[in-house]
């Protein structure tokens, strides 16, 4: 759902009820033209791009250009687009097409066109937003504000930044919104000439394609959420909810590594060993490591490790050699892969701040955020005033907010939602409550797991159900809150106990669905 001033005067507000545009509107979607785009891991991906209005009401107006990718269909047996989406907002689909198709059992994906795409603003769609390049370079001021002093930095960041993006896209911000990107789901359907389509969503995945089926329910075939956004938060109240999460997830991997005392040395108590992270993260905040991960760098750094247990070993490799010796190579290398962001990081904050910002309303009073945040930190310290800083640009973002939809819906066919009991980034309450809002729907919970994003990772239990879904639209039923448990996948063993691998399944969809996201 997140692995972050000048005024501009927005176009008018949508309607507070989703309804989509009257009819008399439409105007005929070209079809999309596809290339081959293949790769030594996908070699029939095709990429194509698709022109869509700026703004769905007004389709005779500015155009915009969404980037495709697909691979097509090859049974008999047609059931016509499965479109994809990593989440974010801001996550560039058009790998997971690639990803998704040869991943599912062959006799499933064979019977579908697999769509991936990137929403608007993002990636390869045109244009992509990009508000202030480089923003989250390091060192950045230490995300806990404990004096004046830095609550000032932290706010002077975040204003310049909402500031940048209303200076920069003053005519496109009004439509990076939810139900825009929805709609624009929909110009896809009528350019691939099908009636309905099928959908994948991971994450914000989730909420954007419960949007779109509350928009057209008569428009879906077969409709997955895996990980699921409670939209009943979107997007403040949801925010405040990941940080205990998060707090917990992190309680984790300190649990982890004090099970692993022999390899990291660093106590086989958990508490021992969350006081030594902490510890570390004072000392970092005085000097950073290698110049550039400091206490908010050392963050972004362990907050992956909330969306998925297989960074665990690494993160613990690098707490370790830093604590013992102060040796600071493989801290910078874990803040390299995980935590920095590139340009094509920039961009997708960017969105996913646009599309936040724009979705709901956000408190624009700060001591309204002090309070609230100051008041999760008691509890549950971890990541609360990182997550605080990564939104606050939505205290001064130059467009107004749309009023969220309701996606209670009793028009569908049996919608399959997937959650992890003890996922972080999107808490279990969320697949629970869409469940209760998707009549009819059905709920897999993977007991006991904690990872985010648990569909087509390896857990054979998940997946079987996912593929009998997509295949002739069998969902299990049950008595209880969830229609089907699963058992969690394992957690990972120390990479000193075992081959280390980047290659498996979950690190490359982990690599796909990226963090905050």
């Amino acid at each position: 759902m997140r692995t972050r001033a000048a005024v501009l005067c927005a176009a008018a507000v949508m309607a507070g009820s989703v309804t989509a545009p009257p009819a008399s509107a439409a105007v005929r979607v070209p079809s999309v033209a596809w290339k081959k785009c293949g790769t030594t891991d996908y070699p029939t991906l095709q990429c194509g791009t698709l022109q869509v209005p700026l703004d769905h009401r007004d389709p005779g107006g500015r155009k915009i250009t969404l980037a495709l990718s697909r691979v097509p269909h090859t049974a008999s047996a047609y059931q016509g687009p499965l479109l994809v989406n990593p989440g974010g907002p801001g996550g560039s689909g058009t790998s997971l097409a690639g990803f998704v198709a040869s991943t599912l059992p062959k006799e499933v994906a064979s019977r579908y066109d697999v769509i991936g795409f990137d929403p608007r603003g993002v990636g390869e769609s045109s244009p992509a937003i990009d508000c202030a390049p480089g923003y989250f370079d390091p060192v950045r001021p230490d995300s806990v504000p404990a004096t004046p002093e830095l609550e000032r930095a932290n706010l002077e960041r975040v204003r310049s930044f909402a500031a940048a993006c209303g200076r920069k896209y003053a005519s496109v911000l009004p439509y990076l919104d939810t139900v825009s990107a929805a709609e624009d789901m929909d110009s896809v359907r009528q350019a691939l000439g099908a009636a309905r389509i099928s959908y994948f969503g991971y994450s914000y995945g989730t909420y954007l394609g419960a949007v779109y089926a509350k928009l057209h329910p008569d428009r879906i075939h077969r409709l997955v959420l895996d990980s699921v956004v409670d939209p009943t938060g979107v997007w403040y109240d949801d925010n405040l909810g990941q940080d205990y999460a998060f707090d917990d997830r992190h309680r984790a991997l300190m649990a982890w590594i004090a099970k692993y005392d022999s390899t990291y040395k660093l106590g086989s108590d958990p508490a021992r060993v969350e006081s030594e992270w902490y510890a570390m993260r004072a000392a970092l905040a005085e000097k950073p490591a290698g110049g550039k991960v400091g206490a908010s760098e050392l963050e972004d750094t362990f907050i992956p490790g909330g969306y998925y247990n297989g960074y665990w070993p690494y993160l613990a490799e690098a707490f370790s050699a830093y604590v013992h010796g102060r040796k600071t190579a493989a801290l910078v290398e874990a803040y390299d892969n995980f935590g920095a962001v590139d340009a094509a990081g920039d961009n997708g904050y960017s969105v996913y701040a646009a599309v936040q910002c724009r979705d709901a309303g956000w408190p624009r009073d700060w001591a309204q955020w002090r309070k609230d945040n100051w008041a999760a930190y008691e509890k549950a310290p971890f990541m609360v005033w990182n997550n605080a800083w990564y939104n606050a640009a939505c205290a001064s973002w130059p467009t107004s907010a749309l009023k969220p939809p309701s996606i209670a819906n009793d028009r569908l066919p049996p919608a399959l939602l997937f959650q992890a009991t003890d996922d972080a980034a999107t808490p279990y309450q969320g697949g629970v409550t869409t469940h209760r809002l998707l009549a009819g729907s059905s709920l897999v919970v993977e007991e006991g797991g904690g990872n985010h994003g648990i569909t087509l990772s390896g857990n054979t239990c998940l997946d079987d159900h996912l593929a009998a879904y997509l295949a002739d639209g069998t969902v299990p039923r049950g008595d209880g809150t969830a229609d089907a448990v699963c058992p969690r996948t394992p957690d990972p063993r120390p990479l000193s106990t075992r081959a280390a691998s980047t290659s498996s399944r979950g690190s490359i969809l982990h690599g796909l669905l990226g963090f905050r996201g």
